[in-house]
């Protein structure tokens, strides 16, 4: 049985031009849902569908280990095709089982981010519904058309905080196995279960005003995490240009090598062990002055000429017994975005990179690479812990 994410989207939106690969925060709108469940353990493929060209062009260039394009048909991508139309297409043309597990996902809800997939996912598993949907609680008012009140005695107005609210469909994602879409012809079908999300995951994307306030709620939410529980960190990992180094390569006239580490940054992964966390280094270079800096720090993990981080990331995930959210990496360049934006604690030096610098949740320090950026981390999170 494989969990399957299916995302999709058109070329000719009408409200918002090519609203799909709008910029919305730095990325295109697509990216963010993308980017999320791409990030979820759980799901094993992400399938975009899609008609248009600069759409999957831009997506390919994402670099998503997870994501593949798939060419929905003109017929269900017009205006009055419906999602269910080219979910049974998709579903009648690819190699899905009937109990695979299949995630509806909206582009229009770039709030969305991996623990929410994690957690619905968990709870549909839990539950033994037939179909799942994520919602927000709404505390308001409702009245019928004929003058009656829908959800509350007028007579006896409750306050806000004693009153349970509504929950209201956000349009998210909604989950299903795939011979009860078939079976039903509709993403919902037989016992339900919902999702509850934060409040302002209730805003979608579909209007200009929707656009202004959505960057607002964006920027809000998750530019930091300054309310991380740094308590759940077992394992921290590390790039090494440009986050232990300052990304420079020194030579003397007779063509030796030489790097700039920082010996706070040293004493910072010590610290870290003598609390019980993994420390390692993780890095693209082969390089012995590396090798020597990392046998000297006596690291749990290093490794070096690495071509693929997530998989090197994922093997000490599982060796360890630990989840992705336990685990924080600090990266500064384009060879890290995939696991930074796959960790639990994504972290980058002041010098990194502006793709680094967007992805969502990350944690920018105040200290460049090779300036103590590592103790920084330290000292501004771990070391607060009890």
């Amino acid at each position: 049985m494989s969990t399957i994410a299916f995302v999709p989207v058109r070329k000719g939106s009408k409200s918002i031009k090519n609203k799909n690969i709008k910029d919305f925060h730095g990325r295109p709108l697509v990216f963010w849902v993308l980017n999320a469940l791409n990030a979820c353990p759980q799901i094993d493929q992400v399938y975009l569908a899609t008609d248009g060209d600069e759409i999957a062009e831009v997506v390919e260039t994402f670099g998503l280990s997870k994501v593949s394009i798939y060419r929905r048909s003109a017929e269900n991508a017009s205006d009055v095709a419906s999602t269910e139309s080219v979910m049974l297409e998709f579903i009648e043309q690819g190699q899905l089982k009937p109990d695979d597990v299949f995630v509806l996902a909206q582009a229009t809800s770039p709030f969305t981010q991996a623990n929410h997939f994690q957690e619905a996912l968990a709870q549909f598993d839990a539950s033994g519904a037939d179909s799942l949907l994520s919602v927000v609680r709404q505390k308001r008012f409702y009245w019928n058309t004929d003058g009656t009140p829908s959800n509350y005695d007028y007579a006896n107005r409750p306050r806000r905080q004693d009153f349970d609210g509504m929950f209201m469909e956000n349009g998210a994602f909604y989950i299903s196995a795939v011979k009860n879409i078939v079976a039903a012809g509709n993403r919902l079908s037989g016992k339900i279960s919902c999702y509850e999300m934060p409040d302002y995951t209730g805003l979608e994307l579909d209007e200009e005003v929707d656009w202004a306030i959505g960057e607002v709620l964006m920027a809000k939410y998750y530019q930091f995490r300054e309310t991380s529980d740094f308590s759940r960190i077992k394992v921290v990992l590390s790039d090494v240009d440009g986050v232990l180094t300052d990304a420079g390569m020194y030579y003397s006239e007779l063509g030796d090598e030489s790097k700039k580490f920082s010996t706070y940054d040293g004493m910072a992964f010590r610290l870290m062990r003598e609390r019980g966390i993994k420390v390692g280094i993780v890095t693209a270079e082969k390089c012995e002055l590396n090798r020597r800096r990392a046998d000297k720090l006596k690291l749990d993990f290093q490794f070096h000429g690495v071509k693929n981080k997530v998989s090197v990331v994922e093997s000490i995930v599982e060796m360890l017994g630990v989840s992705w959210a336990e685990v924080a990496y600090v990266g500064d360049d384009l060879n890290d975005v995939e696991v930074l934006s796959k960790v639990g604690f994504p972290v980058c030096p002041a010098n990194a990179q502006k793709e680094v610098l967007k992805i969502q949740g990350i944690l920018k320090l105040k200290s460049r690479g090779g300036e103590g950026a590592i103790r920084e981390f330290y000292e501004e999170s771990i070391s607060n812990i009890c």
